[in-house]
């Protein structure tokens, strides 16, 4: 099981468009970084992503690039509770990407690598991808790579 996730790229602030679309810097960051990772191999299956415009714009680009049904799916937003994701990660068989937001996708990440959503092990970036892969003998993720949109 490999696990992608991105941080949504820039989007506008809310007092020039209450829907927060991707700004054009936000969009050629993602599309850099999804480019990047389809000259990697990089191959989804599926890309889940947080239902608010700019995680949904992010994944549609992302899946542009490396492929995967893109989907709505409740629980990734900015302060969801992060065990029935983690949960849920845990028991796909399938190369998947979560696009969401921060603090959701830090805190994820940490309690997927060092099981303590407090323990800060990865930072992420507006439009970076990070890849997990599923260490099984010990049930947890450890990161295998990460593309920053600065160095894609």
């Amino acid at each position: 099981m490999t696990l992608f996730l991105m941080q949504h790229g820039e989007a506008a602030s809310e007092q020039e468009n209450p829907e927060r679309p991707l700004t054009p810097a936000g969009r050629g960051a993602v599309e850099r970084v999804a480019f990047r990772a389809q000259r990697a191999g990089v191959l989804l299956d599926r890309c889940f992503h947080s239902g608010k415009l700019r995680a949904a714009q992010s994944a549609e680009l992302l899946a542009a690039a490396v492929g995967g049904i893109v989907e709505q799916r409740d629980g990734l937003a900015p302060n969801d509770p992060i065990v029935p994701v983690a949960e849920w990660v845990r028991r796909i068989d399938e190369s998947i990407a979560l696009v969401g937001h921060l603090p959701f996708l830090g805190r994820l990440t940490s309690l997927l690598i060092v099981g303590d959503e407090n323990v800060p092990v990865i930072r992420f970036t507006m439009g970076g991808l990070v890849c997990l892969v599923h260490d099984e003998p010990t049930q947890t993720f450890v990161v295998a790579w990460a593309l920053s949109p600065a160095i894609s």
